[in-house]
């Protein structure tokens, strides 16, 4: 017990002072980082601005000298994040027919058919990039609908980038199953954006 409490001593904990120093210290260069990673100001903004909040709420009591490590880890994060939420958008702008091989069949693998398409997204023009952006809070209400196992398919599939087999071991079914689900949730999604106006 002594040992530990000696230890606890040697370690000095960022004060909020510290903790406030090092956030107007790195928001600079961070949002550079961010920006240069994105290549949207906005977008690069308020990902520095969450990663700053998280930092704040659940690291405020670390050692100072591990907030850089900690602040980086954590925007790194949000950035994949970004570019996950990046892939949803790119797969939902794609005609729908061409996720689905031969249009039909619910052992389709969509993500399989949309790499094709990743090329000709990459040389989109910036109309085409605003338009994405802006179905992004439908996809998000769109998922929230679906039933929550073709939810849990699609996420891992689209969002996690698991392949077949991880997300048939994750879900704990098969890997038929697995495409069955991405289909029907993938066909669903489809329906419920077109309802609202919203079309590839």
């Amino acid at each position: 017990m002594a040992l530990r409490q000696a230890h606890a001593r040697t370690i000095k904990l960022a004060s909020h002072q510290e903790l406030s120093d090092f956030l107007e210290q790195i928001e600079r260069r961070a949002f550079k980082y961010a920006l240069f990673a994105v290549r949207d100001e906005e977008a690069a903004l308020d990902l520095v601005q969450d990663a700053m909040l998280k930092l704040a709420e659940k690291y405020a009591g670390k050692p100072a000298d591990q907030l850089p490590m900690l602040f980086h880890r954590i925007l790194q994060n949000k950035i994949r994040s970004h570019f996950r939420w990046q892939k949803i958008r790119s797969l939902w702008t794609t005609p729908t027919s061409s996720l689905i091989p031969g249009g039909e069949g619910e052992d389709a693998d969509a993500l399989e058919t949309f790499r094709l398409e990743e090329s000709s997204i990459a040389l989109e023009q910036p109309p085409e990039s605003l338009a994405r952006s802006q179905v992004v809070d439908a996809i998000e209400e769109a998922l929230k609908t679906l039933p929550a196992r073709q939810r849990e398919a699609f996420l891992l599939r689209y969002w996690e980038d698991m392949d077949i087999a991880q997300t048939a071991a994750a879900m704990g079914c098969s890997e038929g199953s697995v495409k069955t689900h991405c289909s029907r949730a993938v066909h669903a999604l489809a329906a419920i954006l077109k309802a609202r106006g919203v079309t590839p």
